[in-house]
């Protein structure tokens, strides 16, 4: 057997396992929007936390690189 046939027939093998697996259809384009939200909020999460303790700093070092551009 062709060893690039046998690799082409281990990548699909490979592939209808990972599906048969984690139950996606191919070709699913929709996305998994519930995980998007939770990854969106714990961002905004995160960003509002860091900058509610290092606003000074921050604000400072924006200012520099502000003042640096001019």
């Amino acid at each position: 057997m062709d060893p690039h046939h046998l690799l082409r027939k281990l990548r699909q093998l490979r592939a209808r396992l990972v599906l048969a697996l984690t139950g996606l259809r191919p070709h699913d384009d929709r996305g998994d929007v519930p995980g998007w939200v939770l990854v969106t909020v714990m961002t905004a999460a995160l960003v509002s936390a860091l900058w509610g303790i290092a606003q000074g700093q921050l604000s400072e070092m924006l200012r520099h690189a502000l003042s640096s551009v001019k």
